[in-house]
């Protein structure tokens, strides 16, 4: 007779955190609904969004990060070092002529 009994904490050895993941928890990693993000995920792979696994149907949540960190330019990305965010934000001010922020102790 096998025991149906879930293993207990003392016989799980390390916590798996899944890297897949179903396309409910890829919307929770937008901040979206489920519905919010079957709606919005044509528009979303246009733009470079990574799309789920053909086997699978799951999406992978590291590619997400990488996805999301490159549309906000800090994330290493097409063979582009990271960038600093405060970089960026010095970049996006200089474009519509602002000064540069005063950043650090006075």
């Amino acid at each position: 007779m096998t025991n149906s009994r879930s293993p207990s904490p003392n016989q799980i050895r390390f916590a798996v955190e899944p890297r897949l993941v179903p396309a409910q928890k890829a919307a929770r990693r937008l901040h979206l609904t489920e519905a919010e993000f079957r709606e919005k995920l044509d528009a979303l792979l246009r733009v470079g969004f990574p799309a789920a696994c053909s086997i699978t149907g799951h999406y992978d949540l590291k590619a997400i990060d990488e996805w999301l960190d490159a549309r906000a330019g800090i994330g290493e990305h097409e063979g582009k070092p990271k960038r600093n965010v405060m970089d960026g934000l010095k970049e996006r001010l200089a474009l519509i002529g602002n000064p540069s922020p005063k950043v650090g102790p006075k």
